[in-house]
């Protein structure tokens, strides 16, 4: 039995003109233009914050142009919090932490239905805490 792995191959579940749709139409963006930077921003954001499996993974998984944005970033050497996260993509933005917190939530969203449930677990069990909730899921914590 050989311990090496078949290289991942690229299999999207969505085009990026889909996900831009889907994007567009969870966060009811006026154009397809402002969707594009919402996913742009986001995904360069996690880009920086994911390393690993999950990160060659998920990079399989997301449209070539997605893919190609979320692995041009080198990750962070100290992963940020989930509010950190969204402070730090309104501080590169220059928009509203509202608006950034929306735009994040719309984009994850996308991210979530490419990644599917096993690979979004993983991907949070990674990230440091306040990551679900942007993803739109539970966060779930053990009793102490």
């Amino acid at each position: 039995m050989s311990d090496q792995r078949a290289p991942l191959q690229h299999l999207p579940v969505m085009t990026f003109e889909q996900m831009l749709e889907k994007v567009r139409y969870e966060g009811a963006y006026p154009t397809r233009e402002r969707a594009e930077e919402a996913v742009r921003l986001v995904v360069a954001g996690l880009g920086r914050q994911l390393t690993g499996e999950e990160r060659v993974e998920l990079a399989a998984r997301l449209p070539l142009e997605a893919a190609r944005i979320l692995t041009e970033q080198i990750p962070d050497t100290q992963p940020l919090t989930g509010r950190a996260f969204v402070k730090d993509l309104a501080a590169r933005s220059g928009a509203t932490l509202a608006t950034t917190r929306w735009d994040t939530g719309s984009v994850l969203a996308a991210v979530a239905a490419s990644a599917g449930s096993e690979l979004l677990t993983r991907i949070l069990r990674q990230l440091p805490s306040g990551y679900a909730l942007l993803f739109g899921r539970a966060e779930l914590t053990q009793a102490a």
